[in-house]
């Protein structure tokens, strides 16, 4: 039973939001999509020379449904922008985003 559990528990339920405005925080990006289920994560990527977000993000739902109702939703909007929000297709796990760190 335990195996099945930890087998549940390593699907991602995981949207890519990006035109995130440079002036929303971390906190307020997790609370917005809170409103369409639990979030188990929220990662906003730092541009280390300006210090400000990049304007993308991951938002990791607990759920299924969480991840559903938010996509189901259009459009989302935060402080007046309009975010783009689609399914992550591959699930984030720690990626590394230096890489030339070219959008």
């Amino acid at each position: 039973m335990a195996a099945a559990a930890a087998a549940a528990s390593k699907k991602v339920f995981e949207v890519f939001v990006t035109k995130v405005p440079w002036t929303v925080a971390t906190k307020e990006v997790k609370e917005y999509f809170g409103q369409f289920g639990q979030v188990k994560r929220c990662l906003l990527p730092l541009d280390k020379e300006t210090g400000f977000h990049r304007g993308f993000c991951w938002i990791g739902f607990t759920t299924e449904e969480g991840l559903q109702n938010a996509l189901q939703k259009d459009p989302h909007i935060i402080e007046g922008a309009k975010l783009q929000v689609q399914k992550n297709r591959k699930p984030f796990s720690g990626r590394r985003l230096n890489k030339g760190e070219e959008i």
